[in-house]
């Protein structure tokens, strides 16, 4: 196809996807003359992957040079994931092993005790709550650890089903962005329904003597 048959199959602007073109995000097409060049579904799919990181997750045009590179590079999918992973939740240098309660959390769920970003912003958050005077029991980051690694294998097995390296891209992108959103907001509305559990157990007399000494307490 040519460049305004690709505009319209993808919605995208002939001028956007000419910057694509110089900026070295989308490959050149197959060259039949001087002014024109073939397009085809690759060429539709690197789009829509650029689209995805742009709109979705807000990268930079640098941080998605860095991403589709890997790509053309061959590289595989593990390391464009946590290329990606690191671009996305912009989580700095691996620098694992800090805490223990990072070196109990990996040996609990036998995940692989390995440099990655992943691991290093975990220990930084870890060393931040202690820091705050905030406590992780070990019963609770059992629970956390486990409910997360559930959410992982459905968000990586569908990752790993993706055909192409784009299409990987893709879903990653959007996996990170909006299902990270929507874990968050299941998890609001889960704190919110189990309070209105909890305070509908309390007896009325005692929340109606709660209420009144705080009342007595402001005045």
């Amino acid at each position: 196809m040519q460049l305004r048959e690709l505009s319209s199959l993808t919605g995208v602007p002939i001028a956007s996807i000419k910057f694509y073109l110089r900026e070295g995000l989308l490959p050149p097409g197959r060259r039949l003359s001087a002014t024109r060049s073939d397009y085809d579904e690759a060429h539709a799919r690197r789009i829509a992957t650029i689209q995805t990181l742009r709109g979705v997750n807000d990268l930079s045009i640098a941080q998605i040079r860095a991403i589709v590179a890997l790509i053309d590079a061959g590289a595989s999918r593990v390391e464009i994931m946590k290329s990606l992973q690191r671009e996305v939740q912009s989580l700095g240098e691996p620098v694992p092993g800090r805490t223990q309660a990072g070196n109990a959390v990996v040996a609990l769920r036998g995940w692989p005790d390995v440099p990655t970003a992943a691991r290093g912003a975990l220990d930084a958050h870890l060393e931040q709550m202690a820091r705050l005077g905030v406590s992780v029991p070990p019963a609770a980051l059992d629970v956390y650890s486990r409910a997360v690694d559930l959410i992982a294998h459905v968000d990586v097995e569908d990752a790993a089903a993706a055909e192409d390296l784009d299409t990987l891209v893709a879903r990653v992108a959007v996996g990170m962005h909006m299902h990270r959103e929507l874990v968050l907001k299941l998890l609001a509305l889960a704190q919110t329904s189990r309070s209105i559990e909890i305070d509908r157990r309390v007896p009325m007399s005692v929340r109606a003597r709660s209420y009144a000494t705080r009342v007595a307490e402001s005045a």
